[in-house]
C-alpha cells in the first residue's frame, strides 16, 4: 500500500497486550484501499466498506483472544483506529470539520453526524431485530465506535432511523461513518486556519 506509506496525512500504531495484538495503519487521503487481517469475520467487511465509501487507505492485522470473545479485539481496533486518525489529521488546518451523511441500505436508513471537535462524546440510537450477525454480537458495535470517538477526540452522533435486516443496518452505519469522515476531513481552501473562532481544535 504504497499511497498509505509515502502520504502527508497518515498514521500508524501497533498495540499488544496480554488480549490483543494489533498492527495499523490509516492514510486519510487514501484511495479506498483495505489490508485486512483480523480473526473477525465480519468487522472486516465492515472495516472494508468503511474504507471503500471514506476513500481511505486502512491497513490492519490483529490477532485477539476470540476464544473467549470478539470483544477485545473489536474494542482494540476501535482504538488503534480513533489514535491514527487522530495523529492523521495533525493541526487540523484547513479541514471542514463537520458532516452529516445519511445513507440508504436497501430497506435501512442511518445518520451519522460528526465533529472533528477535540472534544470527545459520543450519542448512539440504534435498536436492532437481532443480537448477533453471524457470530458477531450487535453490541460491539457500540463498543468500537464509543472507542473511535474517544481516541480520535471527535464528537460523533450515530442513529439508525428505521431498518428490518440487521446486517443491513449496520452496513449503513458504516458507511455512513466512512463519508462523513472523509467530509469533515476535506481541505477546503476557503478555511484560513482551523476552522474555529478559539484558534485552536
Amino acid at each position: 500500500m504504497s499511497s498509505l506509506d509515502a502520504a502527508a496525512r497518515s498514521a500508524g500504531v501497533s498495540r499488544k497486550t496480554n488480549e490483543t495484538d494489533i498492527a495499523l495503519d490509516f492514510n486519510v487521503d487514501g484511495t479506498g484501499i483495505s489490508e485486512l487481517e483480523t480473526d473477525v469475520p465480519f468487522l472486516n467487511h465492515m472495516l472494508d466498506l468503511f474504507t471503500k465509501h471514506g476513500q481511505f487507505d486502512l491497513r490492519v492485522k490483529a490477532k485477539g483472544d476470540i476464544e473467549i470473545d470478539d470483544h477485545h479485539t473489536v474494542e482494540d481496533i476501535g482504538i488503534c483506529l480513533g489514535q491514527t486518525f487522530r495523529e492523521a489529521l495533525g493541526d487540523k488546518k484547513g479541514i471542514k470539520r463537520y458532516a452529516s451523511v445519511f445513507v440508504p441500505m436497501d430497506e435501512a436508513l442511518a445518520q451519522v453526524i460528526v465533529d472533528i471537535s477535540n472534544r470527545p462524546h459520543f450519542e448512539y440510537r440504534a435498536e436492532y431485530p437481532s443480537q448477533q450477525v453471524g457470530s458477531f454480537h450487535t453490541e460491539l458495535v457500540h463498543e468500537f465506535l464509543w472507542k473511535l470517538a474517544l481516541e480520535a477526540r471527535i464528537t460523533l452522533h450515530v442513529i439508525v432511523h428505521y431498518g428490518h435486516n440487521t446486517h443491513h443496518m449496520i452496513e449503513a452505519v458504516f458507511k455512513a461513518l466512512g463519508r462523513a469522515l472523509d467530509e469533515a476531513t476535506t481541505v477546503d481552501p476557503r478555511v484560513t486556519g482551523v476552522p474555529s473562532t478559539k484558534g485552536v481544535l
